[in-house]
């Protein structure tokens, strides 16, 4: 068997660096299974890109990797391994691959992976979020929720069994759907769970996804990348200043109570994760500055928009693969009025 040929890329490494506070707020939220998640998601990143690269005689470019880890933590803890596998190889082979490998794609390769998986096995997908474990060594001394024996006692108290919350509904889903507001320093730290009620039936609250859910862990992230001068901070501002607009508008100043206020639109879902780690990639991302603005300013408003009117309670991941689609457009433009005013002054 041949012997893999790396790509090696600083930058890279750095953002796996910067994802390390979110691994490991999501072992011990989730349990120990999520590093096995991890574990496959990279071995079939991995082994896709290898495969592709031995037959185009290139190399296997670490970004694999940092592909792997984002789109591993954006999956629900207890998702399939099967369904992880499937996910990583199509992200790597459809949304970079496809485009030549590297540097070429226009897609952000991670966002498609977990796209593909959402809309293809969403019964997999939404019934596979659960409850944070919370107190003492959390899940660093469990391997995953669903292997519990018996229900927690806070389930058990409210009459609900380990089903229950297995099949529980995340911060947005129980917002939308139940009218059920999830305290924001749970949304900050990480560690939701609980029971609310609604109309007289007791439903279990899980957590989001596994790299997700910790805004405090994303925020150490998103420091030493912007320190490291790995990610670009217009970016990340533009996009959470894009959202926060957005509820401000609609939320606060029109009275449109189904979008949600400022503070939940901002620390709920994969908004924070995605601003810090996916939107900030270098090659799907413009490379002008006032493109930047732009693009990460439409993702940002996009978000709580399809959180609004979108079947899905979510819709990060469809909001940055928009911008994908943009970004080459937004450059290309700015360019040509910027080079238009030059030309009529020269003629």
């Amino acid at each position: 068997m041949k012997k893999p040929v790396f790509l090696k890329q600083k930058n890279m490494l750095r953002v796996l660096y910067a994802l390390v506070p979110a691994g490991i707020a999501s072992i011990y939220f989730f349990g120990w299974r999520v590093a096995v998640v991890l574990v496959v998601s990279a071995a079939a990143c991995f082994a896709t890109e290898w495969f592709m690269a031995d037959r185009r005689g290139g190399k296997v470019s670490y970004a694999c990797f940092v592909t792997a880890a984002l789109y591993g933590l954006s999956l629900p803890p207890a998702t399939p391994f099967w369904v992880v596998a499937v996910g990583g190889i199509v992200a790597i082979l459809f949304a970079k691959e496809a485009f030549g490998g590297f540097g070429k794609n226009v897609f952000n390769p991670a966002i498609v992976g977990r796209a593909f998986v959402y809309v293809c096995f969403p019964l997999e997908l939404t019934a596979r979020f659960v409850p944070a474990f919370t107190g003492g060594a959390g899940g660093f001394v469990r391997w995953s929720y669903g292997s519990l024996a018996s229900a927690p006692a806070y389930l058990a108290r409210a009459g609900l069994t380990l089903a229950d919350g297995i099949t529980a509904a995340t911060p947005m889903w129980a917002r939308r759907d139940f009218g059920f507001e999830t305290g924001l320093m749970k949304l900050l730290v990480g560690n939701i769970s609980g029971v609310f009620e609604y109309e007289g039936t007791r439903r279990a609250l899980a957590a989001g996804a596994a790299g997700e859910v910790c805004a405090v862990a994303i925020l150490l992230g998103a420091i030493y990348l912007i320190v490291t001068k790995t990610a670009q901070w217009r970016l990340m501002i533009a996009t959470l200043a894009g959202a926060a607009a957005f509820s401000l508008v609609f939320h606060h100043v029109l009275g449109i109570h189904a979008v949600q206020p400022l503070a939940f639109t901002l620390l709920s879902g994969g908004l924070m994760y995605a601003a810090v780690f996916m939107v900030t990639d270098p090659v799907s991302a413009p490379k002008k500055p006032l493109s930047q603005w732009i693009y990460g300013a439409l993702i940002g408003m996009l978000v709580p928009f399809f959180r609004y009117k979108a079947i899905f309670a979510g819709g990060v991941g469809f909001a940055i693969l928009l911008g994908n689609m943009m970004a080459p457009s937004l450059d290309f433009w700015l360019k040509r009025i910027q080079t238009s005013p030059k030309k009529a002054a020269s003629s």
